[in-house]
């Protein structure tokens, strides 16, 4: 998606040249990163313990500039957890082209996007305008989604981080969970965030896959209540995904009234989930807390309130 969405701008802006190059500030291909990963000082990522390097790491910078960085946690050389992350700013550039692309991109592509589909096991959506708040969960047949997706457009995607796999004889698991954050607003100066985190289940203790072929997996939408053990680790997944949303949304500072509510999915719904009347008053206070933190919203406060108050 991030290739297609970069080529249609420069298709409208009729850019006749892209100046690419190595975004060289704090960190370089190969660097260890632990605890945070820090894009600029308006956007960190919070990382899973362990240790990470970076594999991918990219700039576009010709009236719209583009940052691309890619971190993997390797174990016995294969991918056990990868994030991809994405930062454009587009502020002043042919506003109204800009805005049209990425809704024809986001919305539009019959190959993936921030709309329903069958793959897509959880879907949360804030879309008004240009401004929109997109987070998804799904699984996929890595290798084939890397070398060889169903979209063209995108087989020749990620050459560094191909090369990159291929150089340091690291290899990637079969199946993968993953999770899709996006949030683009003109009144946070047209900036496009758009974070991806990949999964191999294992980490989570999954059984073992039958089926590697998306429609077929295990963990499609479609055959999931068939395979209950997959189902509770998809939906810890979920619930690790949820917060980090809720993590993304605080990290760039995104309006309030932009926020998706995700207390549902998130680990915080198992406080307000022991509804007794001898721990109403902790409850109450824990939600608080988190409220106080950032993590849920002055609506889905009162609100989880009001539910245990009932």
């Amino acid at each position: 998606m991030k290739k297609i969405l970069f080529l249609l701008f420069v298709s409208i802006i009729f850019l006749s040249t892209i100046n690419s190059k190595v975004y060289a500030k704090n960190y370089k291909i190969g660097d260890i990163i632990e605890d945070i990963f820090i894009i600029n000082n308006k956007f960190k990522i919070n990382l899973p313990k362990g240790k990470w390097i970076l594999a991918e790491k990219n700039a576009y910078d010709y009236y719209i500039t583009n940052k691309v960085l890619t971190l993997l946690r390797i174990e016995n050389n294969k991918v056990k957890e990868a994030i991809s992350i994405s930062e454009w700013k587009t502020a002043g550039v042919h506003e109204d082209i800009v805005n049209n692309a990425l809704l024809e991109i986001l919305f539009k592509n019959k190959y993936d996007g921030c709309y329903e589909k069958p793959e897509y096991i959880v879907l949360e959506l804030y879309k008004k305008g240009s401004s929109h708040n997109c987070f998804w969960v799904g699984h996929h047949d890595l290798i084939k989604h890397i070398y060889n997706p169903d979209n063209p457009e995108l087989r020749t995607a990620n050459t560094q981080l191909k090369m990159w796999l291929k150089q340091n004889n690291v290899s990637l698991p079969k199946v993968a969970l993953y999770s899709e954050h996006s949030y683009f607003s003109r009144l946070k100066l047209g900036k496009w965030f758009y974070v991806v985190y990949i999964v191999d289940p294992k980490i989570l203790n999954a059984p073992d896959n039958k089926f590697i072929e998306e429609n077929m997996s295990e963990y499609h939408k479609h055959n999931i209540d068939n395979y209950p053990e997959h189902k509770k680790i998809m939906e810890k997944w979920i619930s690790i995904s949820a917060q980090r949303h809720i993590d993304f949304e605080n990290s760039i500072g995104v309006l309030n009234r932009h926020k998706l509510s995700l207390i549902k999915l998130s680990p915080s719904s198992k406080i307000i989930s022991k509804n007794s009347s001898n721990d109403i008053v902790n409850q109450i206070k824990k939600l608080n807390e988190l409220y106080k933190a950032g993590i849920i919203t002055i609506d889905e406060f009162e609100k989880a309130k009001k539910k245990l108050l009932n």
